[in-house]
């Protein structure tokens, strides 16, 4: 394992000292193609802000409004029928809009139910067999321009769905 350790602690430098080499040898000025990509990548974080911050409210609205808590309670009886814990369907919604939300959704999970729990396994799967769909639809499809998304969205929604259904079917297998 040590082998290991060292060569993923040297494939920085060695991908660094690369791209320094390879730009020497080709007779390019590395510095200014440094800048440029600097400069291009600041042009795309402040293009995509205005997203970021929309998405970031609208998450925070819903914790802090209650919203969440009043899903749980109003859809709970019937997911729990299911033999889906109440407690998956914000983090499953939450999800959708905000890893670092949804992280900290399954957090108050673990502390209330246990990590081992039902709703513990379901919710760690489904934060790691889904994806932050609108989140990753705003940030990147605004940085390269996209328009038509239909297709897009309906599949991505679809693989949610799928993935969290993924989860809840493996969590009653091996429980």
């Amino acid at each position: 394992m040590s082998i290991l350790t060292f060569i993923s602690n040297l494939m920085i430098p060695i991908l660094l000292f690369y791209i320094i080499g390879y730009g020497l040898l080709s007779r390019r000025d590395i510095y200014r193609d440094f800048l440029d990509g600097a400069a291009d990548g600041l042009k795309t974080a402040v293009g995509i802000c205005p997203a970021l911050i929309g998405l970031m409210t609208a998450v925070g609205i819903l914790r802090a409004s209650g919203f969440l808590e009043l899903l749980t309670r109003l859809l709970g009886n019937i997911t729990e029928f299911l033999g889906i814990p109440g407690e998956i369907l914000p983090l499953s919604v939450v999800r959708l809009f905000s890893s670092s939300a949804a992280t900290g959704l399954l957090l108050d999970i673990f502390k209330e139910s246990g990590t081992d729990s039902a709703a513990g396994l379901m919710g760690a799967l489904i934060l790691g067999s889904t994806e932050s769909v609108f989140y990753c639809m705003s940030v990147y499809f605004s940085s390269v321009k996209v328009k038509k998304i239909r297709y897009t969205l309906a599949g991505a929604l679809f693989a949610s769905v799928a993935g969290a259904a993924a989860a809840v079917c493996i969590v009653h297998a091996i429980l």
